[in-house]
Formats: structure tokens, C-alpha cells, sequence
């Protein structure tokens, strides 16, 4: 089942954000944009290379007036641990949410539930808490940040603009279409 136009399920985490340890909640999630990154585990491979991307990221989407936050079913305790001891990881100013209880791994439909570990999945988020857009990769493949960004601003625009719908690969500026009797064949 889509998690697309639903909103986000009650929870409560432990997290780790820029040296100290904070209490997380479905609360954080409203009243800004929010972009949700699950990963696989701390202290692997692929998953320091994504989380880096998204903080080389973090100031673009702060200044779209989005929130970053990473998942993993690691403890915050480890969150602080491999922000201390990789180069990589060092870099991160966005908070490291801990589910050891795998409640919001669960919720967002990741878990991984033979390895007890979540996919690789991006959902971002609306100001009301609603899931706007999903991106789901086997372990292996790593993601592009950059696209978080485009689906950022294609989701805002949208907001913004009843009626109007952003078609592939739009960029912030391009035109749109809107939906009507009027297309139906002719695109």
C-alpha cells in the first residue's frame, strides 16, 4: 500500500544532532517541509557516502525551508559514535534519528524485517505532516541527493499552485501543465 498522501504515524526517538542527544517525535515533522532518510546501518559502506551527499545538500534544502533527518535502526549512542570516528559522517548537521524499536522503520514501510534493518528510502514530507513523494533503493544502490532537491521544489510548487502539475524532469522556472479535457492525446 502507497504511503503517498498519508500522514505520518505516530512515533517517538531518541536522536543525535550536533552533539547532543534530543527526543524526536511525528511532531518534528510539521509545520516545515521535512526530507526523511532511511538507511541500512552505521559504520558500512554505501551508507557514508549517501548521508554525506545529503549534508553536502543540507544548506540547499535549508534554505527551501526543509528539515533533514536520517534514520537508522542503530542506537543514537551509535549515530554519536560514527559521527565521532568517520571523516564523512563528521561533516553531518542534521539530526541522526535512532530506532533500535524499529517503530518508525515500521511505520514508513522500510523495514527489512529478515535483516532487522531498514532500505534505503527517501520520503519528503509537507508541512502537514503528509508524505508527498517516496523513493525506495535495494541496498546497493546508493541515492543522489541532488534529486531530493528537484522533488522538493516540484512538491512546493505544486502546493503552491493548485491546479498545476510539474512534468518530467521540471526545473524550478520551467513550465507546467495543467490538467484539463483540453491535453487528453496531445502531449
Amino acid at each position: 500500500m502507497s504511503l503517498i498522501g498519508k500522514e505520518v504515524l505516530p512515533f517517538s526517538a531518541k536522536a543525535y544532532h550536533n552533539g547532543d542527544f534530543i527526543d524526536v517525535n511525528e511532531e518534528n515533522f510539521k509545520g516545515k517541509w521535512s526530507v526523511v532518510c532511511f538507511y541500512p546501518a552505521d559504520f558500512t559502506f554505501v551508507c557514508p557516502t549517501e548521508l554525506e551527499d545529503l549534508q553536502n545538500e543540507y544548506a540547499t534544502l535549508k534554505e527551501l525551508g526543509a528539515e533533514v533527518y536520517s534514520v537508522s535502526t542503530d542506537t543514537h549512542f551509535t549515530h554519536k559514535a560514527w559521527h565521532d570516528h568517520s571523516e564523512a559522517i563528521s561533516k553531518i548537521e542534521y539530526v541522526m534519528i535512532g530506532d533500535p524499536s524499529q517503530r518508525l522503520t515500521r511505520n514508513f514501510d522500510v523495514l527489512n524485517e529478515e535483516e532487522g534493518l531498514a532500505d534505503r528510502g527517501t520520503f519528503i514530507i509537507d508541512p502537514d505532516g503528509i508524505i508527498q513523494a517516496v523513493e525506495i533503493n535495494a541496498g546497493g544502490i546508493g541515492r543522489d541527493a541532488s534529486t531530493v532537491v528537484s522533488k522538493l521544489k516540484a512538491a512546493q510548487y505544486v502546493r503552491n499552485n493548485p491546479g498545476e502539475v510539474c512534468p518530467a524532469k521540471w526545473q524550478e522556472g520551467a513550465a507546467t501543465l495543467k490538467p484539463s479535457l483540453d491535453l487528453v492525446g496531445k502531449i
